[in-house]
């Protein structure tokens, strides 16, 4: 069974798990695991991800706290009750720990809690602290490409019987810090989820389709997206602007600078008979909110119907806040948008996107050619063909031109995330003849791309939205410079039918 809301998916060779049959983390089976603890009757001890340091890491080669205060706790012997979730999951649930600077992974768990499929995919259910119980539990994560299944035990690192890293707001209540813990495990350790971006986690709670846009350049229907998202089964983050003057400062107003924000829900009001467009933001801090228009404390509350102030207008000090479309887009940077599928696009239940991806290497030496200026080697990048065909009518009327998304990612080898060093990647879409082999550096020299991402960009993952009419492309994905190797995914999602096969023969 697909997971909520999905692309029709075209599984290659190296493709076939889904989250509802995920490949095993460190191959240790969960299952298997509780079972064995069940039979034996002994409480779980992950040997893989154990209570000690090697799991907390370090930071900039410095420990993050005192590790000699440390002690691993299972929630038992913090509480006399402990709960998995306690009266539903909510983004009001968690605090942020004092340790760590990973707004941008908690900003994403607020994000989670708004889709209860997506949630329960992540979480599977039928786990809890009561019935069955042996101290084990397991999350599911989308990890470049691949649905993986990660088995932790719930014992926690404490100081003084407080939880060190994030913490549930209702003192009995485990799911928030034992998803973070399984995603820290996934990242090496605690100290591996130091910084980073929204869209890494959004992309990988939901395993779809990540939709990146530049505030400052965003196309005029923004909102119109953010709508139509919000009907959907989507995950929306964003992240502000820094503030490098007084002045800048003055403006952000309450805001965090280079900070991420979970997007909660946009609405729109009439005040004194103007139509304005809302953006509802949480700050994963759950304090610190916007002052400007449209806050808790703004007048401007007052010149909306009492009907509209029912449903929107709280003021308390909460992280959540709204702020007007125009305010949004000028003091923050950029949104992220994951979906299983970018379907809700074109409002029409007939057409339906497609997606297939390739999991494939820069070698030095063979396949890494560098960027497009490296004329001499670019042609040895590795190069795919693929076949876009005609729409049909219901497809073609649909609200928005765009009908392909290309999204090139860097599957990180490394166990520890932070150790891992990005390269500045990109990829070039180039109208093609029919032909049989690949195409020699000539072909390069003489076409301009059709499309191409908005330069090189050292990021794990970079994506563009464009218009492909029917025919026969070329796209080639790239790192920087010649010589540098390291492995990717290269996914396709498209609302026509896609051919993607990778070129192998050799034509110099």
């Amino acid at each position: 069974m697909p997971p909520p809301d999905a692309c029709q998916h075209n599984p290659n060779e190296d493709d076939v798990n889904s989250p509802t049959s995920p490949l095993n983390f460190l191959d240790q089976n969960y299952q298997e695991l509780h079972q064995n603890s069940l039979t034996e009757n002994t409480l779980y001890n992950d040997e893989l991800f154990p209570p000690d340091n090697s799991s907390i890491g370090l930071f900039d080669d410095e420990p993050v706290v005192d590790m000699s205060q440390v002690v691993w706790k299972r929630p038992s012997e913090l509480v006399s009750d402990p709960n998995l979730i306690v009266d539903g999951v909510s983004r009001f649930d968690y605090a942020q720990g004092s340790v760590l600077g990973n707004c941008w992974f908690l900003a994403s768990i607020g994000a989670l809690t708004f889709e209860k499929d997506i949630m329960k995919q992540v979480m599977p259910a039928e786990q809890s602290f009561t019935k069955d119980y042996a101290g084990i539990f397991h999350f599911r994560f989308w990890r470049f490409g691949k649905w993986i299944d990660v088995v932790i035990d719930d014992q926690l690192p404490t100081i003084d019987d407080e939880l060190l890293f994030v913490c549930s707001k209702t003192s009995n209540e485990f799911w928030p810090a034992l998803l973070e813990k399984a995603y820290a495990k996934v990242c090496g350790s605690y100290a591996d989820l130091n910084a980073g971006f929204i869209s890494e986690a959004l992309m990988d709670f939901t395993g779809g389709t990540h939709m990146y846009y530049q505030l400052n350049t965003a196309p005029a229907d923004l909102w119109k997206i953010m709508e139509c998202a919000f009907k959907s089964k989507t995950l929306i983050g964003c992240g502000s602007n820094t503030a490098t003057t007084p002045e800048e400062n003055e403006i952000l107003c309450g805001i965090v600078e280079l900070h991420a924000y979970t997007v909660t829900g946009v609405f729109e009001v009439t005040s004194d008979e103007n139509t304005v467009n809302l953006v509802r933001l949480l700050n994963p801090w759950g304090e610190e909110e916007w002052r400007g228009d449209w806050s808790d404390g703004s007048p401007l509350w007052d010149t909306v119907c009492e009907e509209v102030r029912k449903i929107c207008h709280e003021v308390l000090n909460n992280g959540e806040f709204w702020m007007s479309m125009e305010d949004f887009t000028t003091i923050f940077e950029s949104i992220d948008i994951c979906c299983s599928c970018p379907d809700f696009l074109d409002g029409s239940s007939e057409c339906h996107w497609t997606s297939i991806r390739h999991f494939g290497r820069w070698n030095a030496g063979t396949t890494a050619g560098g960027d497009i200026i490296k004329t001499e080697t670019f042609w040895t990048n590795p190069q795919f063909r693929v076949t876009i065909d005609e729409l049909n009518e219901e497809c073609a009327s649909g609200q928005r031109p765009e009908n392909t998304l290309v999204s090139l990612m860097q599957n990180h080898e490394k166990k520890n995330r932070n150790s891992q060093n990005n390269l500045d990647i990109g990829f070039y879409v180039f109208e093609m003849r029919s032909q049989s082999g690949r195409f020699s550096s000539e072909f390069f020299i003489e076409r301009e791309p059709v499309a191409q991402t908005d330069g090189l960009v050292w990021l794990r993952e970079v994506m563009k939205f464009f218009m492909l009419e029917p025919g026969e492309y070329l796209i080639v994905p790239c790192t920087e410079n010649p010589g540098e190797t390291a492995s990717f995914v290269l996914s396709i999602f498209s609302k026509n039918e896609t051919h993607f096969e990778l070129i192998q023969e050799t034509s110099e």
